[in-house]
Protein backbone atom coordinates (compact mmCIF):
# COMPACT_ATOMS: atom_id res chain seq x y z
CA UNK A 1 0.00 0.00 0.00
CA UNK A 2 1.59 3.37 -1.21
CA UNK A 3 1.19 5.70 2.29
CA UNK A 4 3.57 8.67 1.78
CA UNK A 5 1.31 10.89 1.75
CA UNK A 6 1.09 10.74 5.20
CA UNK A 7 4.20 13.00 5.41
CA UNK A 8 2.36 15.98 3.80
CA UNK A 9 -1.08 15.47 5.94
CA UNK A 10 0.81 15.69 9.44
CA UNK A 11 2.46 19.14 7.86
CA UNK A 12 -1.16 20.37 7.40
CA UNK A 13 -2.03 19.25 3.52
CA UNK A 14 -5.72 18.34 3.01
CA UNK A 15 -6.10 18.03 -0.88
CA UNK A 16 -3.01 16.76 -2.19
CA UNK A 17 -2.66 16.54 -6.38
CA UNK A 18 -1.27 13.82 -7.75
CA UNK A 19 0.11 13.84 -11.56
CA UNK A 20 1.61 11.74 -13.84
CA UNK A 21 1.63 11.21 -17.50
CA UNK A 22 1.81 8.28 -20.25
CA UNK A 23 2.48 8.67 -23.89
CA UNK A 24 6.16 9.91 -24.19
CA UNK A 25 7.91 7.10 -26.14
CA UNK A 26 5.02 5.90 -28.41
CA UNK A 27 5.95 6.93 -31.90
CA UNK A 28 2.25 8.37 -32.38
CA UNK A 29 -0.94 9.49 -30.97
CA UNK A 30 -0.99 12.07 -27.88
CA UNK A 31 0.69 12.48 -24.53
CA UNK A 32 -2.22 12.36 -21.69
CA UNK A 33 -1.54 13.00 -18.11
CA UNK A 34 -3.55 12.34 -15.13
CA UNK A 35 -4.17 14.67 -12.50
CA UNK A 36 -6.00 13.03 -9.22
CA UNK A 37 -7.08 14.38 -5.47
CA UNK A 38 -7.83 11.28 -2.85
CA UNK A 39 -9.48 11.64 0.01
CA UNK A 40 -7.28 11.37 3.17
CA UNK A 41 -8.61 8.37 4.08
CA UNK A 42 -8.67 6.59 0.89
CA UNK A 43 -7.28 2.93 0.77
CA UNK A 44 -6.89 0.82 -2.05
CA UNK A 45 -4.24 -2.00 -2.47
CA UNK A 46 -4.98 -1.60 -6.60
CA UNK A 47 -3.32 1.58 -6.43
CA UNK A 48 -0.08 1.36 -8.09
CA UNK A 49 1.89 2.54 -10.89
CA UNK A 50 0.41 1.76 -13.65
CA UNK A 51 3.49 0.19 -15.36
CA UNK A 52 2.95 -2.62 -13.19
CA UNK A 53 -0.54 -3.48 -13.62
CA UNK A 54 -2.27 -5.41 -16.29
CA UNK A 55 -5.09 -3.97 -18.55
CA UNK A 56 -7.60 -5.32 -16.56
CA UNK A 57 -6.16 -4.44 -13.74
CA UNK A 58 -5.50 -0.73 -14.83
CA UNK A 59 -9.23 -0.27 -15.69
CA UNK A 60 -10.55 -1.45 -12.64
CA UNK A 61 -8.39 1.06 -10.60
CA UNK A 62 -9.18 3.46 -12.88
CA UNK A 63 -13.47 2.65 -12.15
CA UNK A 64 -12.00 2.48 -8.69
CA UNK A 65 -10.81 5.69 -8.45
CA UNK A 66 -12.72 7.92 -10.59
CA UNK A 67 -15.55 6.74 -8.29
CA UNK A 68 -14.24 7.58 -4.61
CA UNK A 69 -11.32 10.51 -5.48
CA UNK A 70 -12.47 13.87 -4.75
CA UNK A 71 -11.41 15.26 -8.30
CA UNK A 72 -9.92 14.63 -11.31
CA UNK A 73 -8.73 15.67 -14.52
CA UNK A 74 -7.32 14.65 -17.81
CA UNK A 75 -4.55 17.09 -20.23
CA UNK A 76 -4.49 15.88 -23.60
CA UNK A 77 -1.56 17.33 -26.02
CA UNK A 78 -1.84 16.29 -29.43
CA UNK A 79 0.89 14.92 -31.67
CA UNK A 80 1.83 18.33 -33.48
CA UNK A 81 2.34 20.26 -30.47
CA UNK A 82 4.40 17.30 -29.19
CA UNK A 83 6.61 18.22 -32.82
CA UNK A 84 6.59 21.81 -32.22
CA UNK A 85 7.63 22.40 -28.41
CA UNK A 86 9.32 18.77 -27.77
CA UNK A 87 7.66 15.60 -26.16
CA UNK A 88 9.57 17.37 -22.54
CA UNK A 89 7.56 20.24 -22.75
CA UNK A 90 4.44 18.60 -23.88
CA UNK A 91 3.90 16.34 -21.17
CA UNK A 92 4.54 19.17 -18.55
CA UNK A 93 2.05 21.01 -21.03
CA UNK A 94 -0.37 18.00 -20.61
CA UNK A 95 0.30 17.71 -16.74
CA UNK A 96 -0.56 21.58 -16.32
CA UNK A 97 -4.00 20.68 -18.44
CA UNK A 98 -4.87 17.96 -15.64
CA UNK A 99 -4.62 20.01 -12.63
CA UNK A 100 -6.51 23.11 -14.56
CA UNK A 101 -8.89 20.76 -15.91
CA UNK A 102 -9.48 19.29 -12.51
CA UNK A 103 -11.74 22.68 -11.53
CA UNK A 104 -10.84 21.96 -8.05
CA UNK A 105 -8.96 23.53 -5.45
CA UNK A 106 -5.82 21.95 -3.64
CA UNK A 107 -3.25 23.19 -1.38
CA UNK A 108 -0.32 21.34 -2.88
CA UNK A 109 1.00 19.37 -6.22
CA UNK A 110 3.51 16.41 -6.48
CA UNK A 111 4.11 15.12 -9.75
CA UNK A 112 6.25 12.25 -11.06
CA UNK A 113 9.67 13.96 -11.76
CA UNK A 114 8.44 16.73 -13.20
CA UNK A 115 8.92 20.24 -12.29
CA UNK A 116 6.20 22.80 -13.00
CA UNK A 117 5.63 25.74 -11.99
CA UNK A 118 2.10 27.00 -10.91
CA UNK A 119 1.56 30.52 -9.94
CA UNK A 120 0.66 30.75 -6.01
CA UNK A 121 1.16 26.07 -5.79
CA UNK A 122 4.05 24.66 -4.00
CA UNK A 123 4.47 21.70 -6.58
CA UNK A 124 6.57 19.02 -5.71
CA UNK A 125 8.54 16.43 -8.32
CA UNK A 126 9.58 12.81 -6.98
CA UNK A 127 11.78 10.51 -8.83
CA UNK A 128 9.61 7.59 -9.50
CA UNK A 129 7.06 8.76 -7.45
CA UNK A 130 4.44 6.86 -9.23
CA UNK A 131 5.56 3.78 -7.15
CA UNK A 132 5.38 5.48 -3.80
CA UNK A 133 2.72 7.75 -3.66
CA UNK A 134 -0.77 6.79 -4.05
CA UNK A 135 -2.50 10.06 -5.42
CA UNK A 136 1.05 10.37 -8.32
CA UNK A 137 -0.18 6.62 -8.86
CA UNK A 138 -3.18 6.96 -9.97
CA UNK A 139 -2.83 9.88 -12.03
CA UNK A 140 -1.06 7.86 -13.60
CA UNK A 141 -3.62 4.74 -13.58
CA UNK A 142 -5.77 7.44 -15.21
CA UNK A 143 -3.11 8.88 -17.67
CA UNK A 144 -2.66 5.83 -19.11
CA UNK A 145 -6.16 4.30 -19.30
CA UNK A 146 -7.14 7.75 -20.85
CA UNK A 147 -4.57 7.29 -23.44
CA UNK A 148 -5.02 3.54 -24.30
CA UNK A 149 -8.73 4.20 -25.09
CA UNK A 150 -7.90 6.80 -27.52
CA UNK A 151 -5.33 4.45 -29.04
CA UNK A 152 -7.87 1.87 -29.50
CA UNK A 153 -9.90 4.06 -31.90
CA UNK A 154 -7.48 4.81 -33.63
CA UNK A 155 -6.58 1.22 -34.25
CA UNK A 156 -9.85 1.02 -35.31
CA UNK A 157 -9.63 3.96 -37.84
CA UNK A 158 -6.26 2.95 -38.77
CA UNK A 159 -6.15 -0.85 -38.86
CA UNK A 160 -2.82 -1.12 -41.00
CA UNK A 161 -0.99 -0.42 -37.84
CA UNK A 162 -2.10 -3.48 -35.49
CA UNK A 163 -2.22 -0.44 -32.72
CA UNK A 164 -4.00 -2.89 -30.34
CA UNK A 165 -0.29 -4.13 -29.79
CA UNK A 166 1.87 -1.23 -30.92
CA UNK A 167 0.09 1.40 -28.81
CA UNK A 168 3.38 1.92 -26.30
CA UNK A 169 6.64 2.20 -27.31
CA UNK A 170 8.15 1.41 -30.27
CA UNK A 171 8.14 -2.35 -31.95
CA UNK A 172 9.79 -3.53 -34.76
CA UNK A 173 6.47 -4.99 -35.89
CA UNK A 174 5.25 -1.05 -35.86
CA UNK A 175 8.49 0.52 -37.35
CA UNK A 176 7.98 -2.43 -39.90
CA UNK A 177 4.50 -1.19 -40.58
CA UNK A 178 5.15 2.39 -40.73
CA UNK A 179 7.86 2.10 -43.21
CA UNK A 180 5.21 0.26 -45.36
CA UNK A 181 2.22 2.59 -44.75
CA UNK A 182 4.04 5.73 -44.01
CA UNK A 183 2.72 8.11 -41.07
CA UNK A 184 -0.85 9.84 -40.96
CA UNK A 185 0.49 13.93 -40.17
CA UNK A 186 -1.51 14.83 -37.59
CA UNK A 187 -1.15 11.21 -35.99
CA UNK A 188 2.18 10.61 -35.87
CA UNK A 189 5.32 12.43 -34.36
CA UNK A 190 7.51 14.03 -37.24
CA UNK A 191 10.42 14.72 -34.79
CA UNK A 192 10.85 11.02 -33.48
CA UNK A 193 13.62 9.07 -35.43
CA UNK A 194 12.03 5.66 -36.65
CA UNK A 195 9.03 8.63 -38.07
CA UNK A 196 11.62 10.61 -39.51
CA UNK A 197 13.86 7.77 -40.83
CA UNK A 198 10.99 6.65 -42.58
CA UNK A 199 9.95 10.12 -44.31
CA UNK A 200 13.41 10.17 -45.40
CA UNK A 201 13.40 6.79 -46.74
CA UNK A 202 10.30 7.79 -48.87
CA UNK A 203 11.53 11.06 -50.27
CA UNK A 204 14.31 9.05 -51.57
CA UNK A 205 12.27 7.12 -53.43
CA UNK A 206 10.61 9.97 -55.29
Amino acid sequence: MLTKEQEFYKQGYKLIVGVDEAGRGPLCGPVVAGACILPIDYNNDDINDSKKLSELQREKAYEEITANCIAFGVGIVDPETIDQINIYEASRLAMKLAIKNMNHEYDLVITDAMPIYIEGKKVLPFIKGDATYKSIAAGSIIAKVTRDRIMNEYAKKYPMYHLEQNKGYPTKEHIALLNRYGPIKGFYRYTYGPVRNCIIKQEKLF
